[in-house]
């Protein structure tokens, strides 16, 4: 299916303005453009154009309220110029699997001030020396590249998945289950005590009967 008449289709009869995400993975973009998408979709937040065939991004609307743009496994190589002069509150951005090779070609994302998450996997790029370094210092913007921080912390938020409960903290829990277990069966241990008592009793009976 084309990209114009997957716009439609996934309007389902509301107008462009009505729509926040807009999802258009799979399928055709002609001549690697981006298709029936226009100014009319102002309230748009998320557009996705996961492998579609784009080369270029040129033709991408002004969309003021665009705060995400997934561009991954497409064939573009530069042109983000447009970008920053159309989307001016993107935030997240992903270009994983596409043909950027050099730093420079990324250079225009600076004018994205609200960017914080930027997705480059599988593009040459990353096999640079000093990639990361040299991304975050092109970009002081950022938050996250490629899903971790300038501290290598993977994000743990909405950008990424949820922390899970450490395996350390695991075991302390389950020890700690353990050594209450050995306290209760300690106080279940019933001391008996010899019948000595009951023995003198029975000896002074004796002596009585005796006088």
């Amino acid at each position: 299916m084309d990209m114009k008449k997957r716009v439609s289709l996934e309007l389902r009869h509301r107008s462009p303005s009505e729509v926040q995400e807009l999802v258009l993975d799979n399928c055709r973009s002609s001549e690697g453009k981006i298709e029936g998408i226009t100014e009319e979709f102002s309230n748009l937040e998320l557009l996705s154009l996961i492998n579609v065939g784009l080369t270029s991004v040129a033709d991408i609307p002004k969309l003021d309220k665009l705060k995400k743009l997934e561009l991954s496994d497409n064939r573009i190589s530069g042109g983000l110029e447009v970008l920053a002069e159309r989307l001016v509150n993107l935030t997240h951005l992903n270009l994983s699997g596409n043909k950027f090779k050099d730093i420079s070609t990324l250079e225009p994302l600076k004018k994205l001030p609200q960017l914080k998450s930027l997705d480059l996997f599988n593009c040459e790029v990353t096999n640079l020396a000093d990639y990361r370094e040299s991304i975050f210092k092109l970009l002081p913007q950022l938050t996250y590249l490629d899903g971790y921080d300038i501290d290598d912390c993977e994000a743990s938020d909405s950008d990424g998945e949820g922390d899970g409960v450490d395996d350390e903290d695991e075991e302390e829990g389950e020890s700690e289950d353990f050594e209450e277990e050995e306290e209760e069966d300690e106080e279940d241990v019933v001391v008996e005590e010899d019948d000595e008592d009951d023995d003198s009793g029975d000896d002074e009976v004796s002596l009585e009967l005796n006088q």
